[in-house]
């Protein structure tokens, strides 16, 4: 059988399932909290432009307004200023191939739930290799830490005195993943691929700095990463084609048996 035909026959079938990996997009969907020098993006504002009214009797539609990485989004290497002179960097210039890979599926949610700040190590990379076998090149490497069970924002952003708090990437790691695997990028549950105190980091953001700087990407603010095996998923993660796109809001879904 043709392999299309057969993913087909699979999916009506249900012998293969599909998972919604995003978030719901809202007014109260939580942005990230930047210090107060810098441009805060903004969340989500809904307008309605007309519902089944005298502004439009048979139709219902709004206007969006919100930054690009907004809820379940995706970074592009132009996001950060170590990608931003990569060629095809931005969202509608990356190659539509590079938004669909294998999925490696990382749990760390009992190290998480002791810990908000754990962040994911080379040797856990190198662990996770030794049970489930080596990464392979085109994958998502997605972070489940649990995160997405937080209810709120207070929650699930976790800002104390000092600033947020919530699991990442050491920054040795990030530059091991960069450079040492050629996955297509990471995901995490956070609002963020840099764990909440990472702009204290040596290098700061050393998920963005090494990741983007690599020509990778991010995916952010994931749920239901619980549903997915180890290995055996496909991800699909495309973005907008916005031009000159730094980033954009996105549905995620995986392929799984």
């Amino acid at each position: 059988m043709d392999v299309l035909a057969q993913l087909l026959e699979e999916l009506t079938t249900g012998k293969l399932e599909i998972i919604d990996l995003t978030s719901p997009l809202e007014p109260e969907t939580p942005v990230i909290d930047l210090p107060p020098m810098f441009a805060p993006s903004p969340g989500l504002t809904l307008t309605e432009i007309s519902h089944y009214d005298n502004r439009g009797p048979a139709w219902y539609w709004n206007v969006l307004y919100m930054g690009e990485h907004t809820g379940t989004h995706f970074d592009a290497p132009i996001h950060w200023i170590t990608g931003k002179e990569l060629p095809n960097n931005a969202t509608d210039t990356i190659l539509p191939s590079k938004f669909i890979g294998p999925a490696c599926v990382i749990d760390v949610t009992a190290e998480v739930k002791q810990d908000p700040d754990y962040l994911l190590t080379i040797e856990r990379v190198e662990q996770w290799e030794a049970d489930h076998g080596h990464i392979p090149n085109g994958a998502w490497l997605l972070i489940h830490t649990g995160w997405s069970q937080r209810a709120g924002r207070e929650a699930f952003l976790n800002i104390h005195d000092d600033g947020a708090h919530s699991p990442g990437f050491h920054p040795s790691c990030s530059a091991f993943l960069a450079k040492e695997r050629d996955i297509l990028g990471v995901g995490v549950e956070t609002v963020g691929t840099d764990a909440g105190q990472a702009g204290g980091f040596d290098p700061p953001f050393p998920s963005h700095t090494y990741m983007h700087g690599a020509g990778r990407f991010g995916i952010t603010s994931l749920m239901n990463l619980d549903l997915l095996p180890p290995t055996g998923a496909i991800v699909i993660a495309a973005p907008l084609k916005i031009v000159k796109g730094s980033g954009s809001p996105l549905r995620v879904i995986a392929i799984t048996r």
